[in-house]
Order: structure tokens, then C-alpha cells, then sequence
């Protein structure tokens, strides 16, 4: 792509790109059809890809979904308009025409790539019992390790679906011989390898922080999900919802030498977070306000950290209250969706739409430069009911967190 669009474009917002609307399916996921998505177009890559069920946001990854994956799937593109022309580009070409001034120096110097992105995970019923490499294990195939943080937006759950409850780790007392009994059986049906593991209702409102090498197995609640840049995962439960799952996804990940060995899948666990008494208490989110609440809310807003127990990356729930005009500073560069509310945001009209064609361009997705958040953004809320909620998503070692 040319030089010149990717800094017009960059000028044009200055410091804030426009994002397209990136939809990803899943062949093993039964759309839980609540992220916008037109009814008709669940099923637009057609029924042998599955369904679509995620949304990914500031994507630089690609997804990995066997070989049928498409040339683009996963990757975020940046829309730049003018004088009624129309131009797209990938925001990963973006990182890398601009480096520091799009994502800061401290990142592109640590990366070289914007290094997190986030997702709607939007299934209906749970997914299998998986889990994401740690670093030591990824990079036996050549990529990066997966911490992953959830968080269930409130707009977006009016119902939880077929299951909403979570299994997470493994229960206490639960040894290794076990759970290689378990992966041992995973082609003979139902290995149960659940009954080892422990679920929780999920919250809406609330969150979890999930280290790689975790075992878990998302329940059905639409999920905003920030997380290292990597695809990485294998598959540990054989049968969920009567569905089976294909062995490929057990080897998933697997180095060529260590397949069929499955002392390695046991490897990949840690096991100190698994079998953590305590897993629950070290791990699940509660929203944290990112300043005392009553002076934020004297101004218009009120901004609380959702996921800040890694340093890995991070992300904020920003609500700009009806009829007020504030204007928010934060320390690093970070993508963010508008999940309630219309208005202004720096140069851009915002709004959340109801209903989403696949295809069709939205007003409900940015990329904020360093800079720009630096410098600090102005937000616009014009409506007398109705509040401005942003979600955004923040590259590791975001200077204003304090993880706890």
C-alpha cells in the first residue's frame, strides 16, 4: 500500500484510524447471535466454515483455521476516505509504515508489531475444555505464547445462552496420571476430562484473567476478550453439547516429533495454576475504577479498568455520561469499540449500531495513536438518555496500570 495513504489517513484522524468490521468464523462453534451481525449473514463464508462468531478488533494476527482459512481472516483493514473515493489497508501495514508514532516506541522497539488484539467471542452453547502454549511451548511452532483476559459486557448478554458457566483449571488433588488417562481416551468418546475441572456463573460485568497454560472451557456468554497476538490453542475435551470434537485439535500446536505423545500435552499445563485452591480469588475481575468515582463522575464520566491482572496488555470500560463533552488522556496507544451511544470521538462520529450487514462499513471501531491518547481525546455525548460505553483494548506494559 501506498506510503502516502497510510499518512493521509493518519493525518486525516489525526493520530485515529477507522476500522472495518473483521468477522471470523469458528467450524466448531454454533453462533450465539448476539454481536450485531445481520440474521441472514452468520453463515456468509458459507456452512463449511461454521458459523461466525467472533469479532476481532486491531487485529495484526491472523486466524488459524485450518486450510480453508482466508487470505485476510483475522486481519484488521483501516478505511481512509475522500472526495468520495474509498481506500482500505491493513492496520498490521499501518504498524509497520508508521512504528513508534502509531503504537509508541516502547512498543514497536519491544515487538516490532503491535503485539495484543481483542475479540467478541460469541458462542452459544460452551466451547471443549482447551487450552493456549505458554511462550516455552509456542515458540516450538513458531509463535508467541496466549495469556487472555474475559470480560461479558452488559449490552451484549441480555441472555447467556445455552451455558453460561465457565470450567476453569483443574480441581485440587487432581494428578497428572489423570489427565493423561483422559487425553489417552480422547478418540474412544466423552473423556470427561471436565469432571476433573470446576465451572463458574458467569457475570455479567465482571471478568476473568486467563494465563497461558490454563485449562478452561468459555461458557456461553458474548465475551470481549483482549489477548496476546497468537492464535495458539489445542483442544482437551473430546465431546461437548454431544458434538465431537476431531482429534486434529488435540495434536493442535504440537510440535511434528512430540504428536501422539501425550506426556507433552501434560507438559503444556501449569499445573500450579490449575490446581490453585485459590484460582478463583487470583483470577476473576471485578470492575476498578481508574480514579475516585465521585470526581470522575463530576466531570461526566466514569472509566474502570475490566482486565488488569497481567502486564501483557490490558483493557478499559469507558462510559461518557448523557450530554456531557470530556476529554480522556491515557499513556499508550489502544483500539476501542463503541458497544452503546453515538456522538464525537477526536475528529470521528461514533455510533453503535443495531444491526450489521456483513460487508458494511461501521462507525463503531478506532485505532488511537500514542499520541493522540497522550495529547487526550475528546468525547462528545449529544443525547439526554442515552450513554456513550467504549471498550478499550491497550498493548503490554500499559504505563498506567498497576496490576493487582
Amino acid at each position: 500500500m501506498k506510503q502516502s495513504v497510510i499518512h493521509l489517513a493518519f493525518e486525516q484522524g489525526k493520530g485515529i484510524l477507522r476500522l472495518v468490521p473483521n468477522w471470523v468464523p469458528r467450524s466448531f462453534c454454533i453462533p450465539g447471535r448476539r454481536i450485531k451481525l445481520h440474521p441472514d449473514d452468520y453463515y456468509a463464508l458459507g456452512g463449511k466454515r461454521g458459523g461466525i462468531d467472533e469479532r476481532w478488533f486491531s487485529s495484526t494476527t491472523s486466524a488459524d483455521n485450518g486450510p480453508l482459512t482466508g487470505e485476510y481472516e483475522g486481519l484488521s483493514f483501516v478505511v481512509f476516505e475522500r472526495d468520495g473515493s474509498r481506500e482500505q489497508f491493513l492496520l498490521r501495514d499501518a504498524v509497520e509504515e508508521l512504528k513508534g508514532a502509531l503504537i509508541g516506541d516502547r512498543l514497536w522497539k519491544t515487538y516490532g508489531k503491535w503485539p495484543m488484539f481483542s475479540k467478541f467471542f460469541d458462542n452459544k452453547g460452551p466451547l471443549p475444555h482447551h487450552i493456549h502454549h505458554r511462550d516455552e511451548h509456542a515458540q516450538r511452532v513458531g509463535v508467541m505464547g496466549k495469556p487472555e483476559a474475559y470480560y461479558f459486557p452488559p449490552q451484549l448478554n441480555n441472555h447467556g445462552g445455552d451455558f453460561p458457566y465457565t470450567f476453569f483449571g483443574l480441581q485440587p488433588g487432581v494428578t497428572k496420571k489423570q489427565v493423561r488417562e483422559c487425553l489417552e481416551n480422547f478418540t474412544k468418546g466423552d473423556n470427561r476430562i471436565t469432571e476433573l475441572s470446576t465451572a463458574y456463573k458467569l457475570i455479567p460485568g465482571t471478568g476473568w484473567d486467563v494465563p497461558p497454560g490454563t485449562l478452561h472451557a468459555p461458557g456461553s456468554m458474548c465475551t470481549y476478550e483482549p489477548q496476546m497476538a497468537s492464535d495458539v490453542m489445542a483442544m482437551y475435551q473430546s465431546l461437548v453439547n454431544d458434538a465431537v470434537i476431531d482429534e486434529e485439535l488435540l495434536w493442535l500446536n504440537t510440535p511434528e516429533d512430540k504428536k501422539g505423545d501425550f506426556d507433552y500435552l501434560v507438559e503444556v499445563i501449569d499445573w500450579e495454576v490449575n490446581v490453585d485452591p485459590l484460582f478463583a480469588e487470583h483470577h476473576f475481575m471485578r470492575p476498578k475504577p481508574v480514579a475516585p468515582v465521585e470526581e470522575m463522575h463530576a466531570r461526566g464520566y466514569e472509566e474502570n479498568w475490566i482486565c488488569y491482572r497481567t502486564t501483557a496488555f490490558s483493557a478499559k470500560e469507558l462510559t461518557v455520561f448523557p450530554g456531557s463533552s470530556v476529554t480522556i488522556t491515557d499513556a499508550a496507544a489502544y483500539g476501542m469499540y463503541v458497544v452503546q451511544g453515538h456522538g464525537t470521538f477526536g475528529e470521528w462520529e461514533i455510533e453503535s449500531p443495531a444491526l450489521i450487514r456483513f460487508g458494511q462499513l461501521t462507525n463503531d471501531e478506532y485505532f488511537v495513536s500514542e499520541e493522540a491518547a497522550k495529547n487526550g481525546v475528546q468525547i462528545v455525548n449529544p443525547s439526554n438518555s442515552d450513554p456513550i460505553v467504549i471498550l478499550k483494548h491497550f498493548g503490554a506494559e500499559n504505563p498506567d496500570l498497576s496490576v493487582g
